[in-house]
């Protein structure tokens, strides 16, 4: 796994601009895009195929740990409040399809790639691995290949996952609407439902009525909403008035409400304690890990990298900003792999239930945020 310095395309924001990719100039004044193709990472087939097997891996263990918190009636311990247990549980033993997540991985190609943690209910930058990075490598090295069948299976797992009883299925796609970013992912996850022959809608998460005469939550044509893509997590929906309505509807939801048991730090934990030989997880819990050491403190509902304390035998090293609070998970510090004063994260999709391509994040601060650098990458032939 190399990182490569290469000339850009002479009209790239244009391009990618072109492509969907609207918002990729940061917030902070500084001029800095989110997307950086002054660089790519190199990677062998061999590297692709070890990403591919070890996220095959940690989904199969995350479908684990799912069934031994629901079975067991441990909810309580991933920040799920009592009154939706029996919610989150017919999800999942009811079946309930899942979309898509993605893993954020540490791997430098020689030891084994690690779990960092899972977005696994409202994961972005999949415009930009699935469209923007692909037409990158069509310009740049059409010879080559890159690990990325994102499109392709996205379609294909919308007509899995959209269930409807009318003759023409449609999905509701819901977000905040003035986030330019979320509304970008559910326009490009729109499109690829559109090409699974669905019918779509998308209105903002706040225009979701509910019509109490008939059970149901409608549209603002005041259409049944019979499966709604809601790019908005579960333990936000859940601490809304509006959540005492959502189990006794018959909206099959997207992703479904059994993956708010994964799409909190807190997993982290659990999945340590229940594979403890797994090459694939770090050391993590609950408490400050024994023994002291480097480690990072998460809340475990935090976002975009906020609020990460980094440890060494229990002092603060460093700590990135943010509104959350614990509770926390603690988790033995990675060692990301670091070129030209960057460390990276491999962000590694699943859709459905298989491994479908990955997209490469990159920071000076060893920290990926919602502000870090999307570089673009290759599978370089033998």
């Amino acid at each position: 796994m190399h990182r490569r310095p290469i000339t850009p395309r002479p009209d790239w924001r244009t391009t990618i601009e072109q492509q969907g990719f609207i918002f990729h100039d940061t917030e902070d004044g500084t001029g800095r895009s989110t997307w950086d193709e002054s660089a790519y990472y190199s990677i062998t087939l061999r590297e692709a195929e070890v990403l591919e097997s070890a996220t095959q891996a940690l989904h199969e263990m995350c479908l684990e740990a799912v069934d031994h918190l629901v079975t067991t009636d441990q909810l309580a311990r991933v920040g799920i409040a009592e009154q939706h247990h029996a919610f989150v549980q017919d999800s999942w033993t009811s079946g309930h399809p899942s979309l898509y997540g993605r893993f954020d991985l540490a791997y430098d190609g020689r030891t084994a790639p690690k779990l960092l943690e899972y977005n696994a209910d409202t994961p972005t930058s999949l415009l930009e691995s699935a469209v923007v990075q692909w037409y990158w490598f069509q310009d740049r090295f059409p010879k080559e290949d890159q690990f990325n069948s994102l499109h392709e299976k996205l379609i294909a797992q919308w007509r899995v996952a959209c269930v409807s009883d009318a003759a023409a299925p449609r999905v509701h796609l819901a977000c905040i609407e003035d986030n330019a970013e979320d509304f970008m992912t559910v326009s490009y996850l729109q499109e690829t439902a559109l090409q699974a022959s669905l019918l779509t809608t998308f209105l903002p998460i706040t225009r979701v009525g509910w019509n109490a005469a008939q059970g149901k939550f409608l549209d603002e044509q005041e259409r049944p909403i019979n499966t709604l893509f809601k790019l908005y997590p579960w333990e936000w929906l859940f601490r809304e008035d509006f959540s005492k309505h959502i189990a006794r509807a018959p909206t099959r939801w997207i992703e479904p409400a059994w993956k708010a048991v994964l799409s909190n730090k807190a997993i982290l934990a659990v999945l340590w304690e229940l594979f403890p030989r797994s090459e694939h997880l770090l050391p993590a819990s609950f408490e400050p890990l024994p023994g002291g050491g480097a480690s990072v403190r998460k809340p475990i509902h935090s976002r975009e990298g906020a609020n990460i304390q980094t440890l060494q035998d229990g002092r603060v090293l460093s700590e990135t900003p943010g509104p959350y609070t614990g509770p926390y998970v603690y988790q033995a510090l990675a060692n990301l792999p670091r070129a030209d004063g960057k460390s990276a994260v491999i962000g590694s999709w699943v859709i459905g239930d298989e491994p479908c391509g990955i997209g490469i994040r990159e920071d000076a601060s060893g920290i990926v945020t919602n502000t870090s650098a999307f570089v673009p990458h290759i599978i370089e032939r033998a």
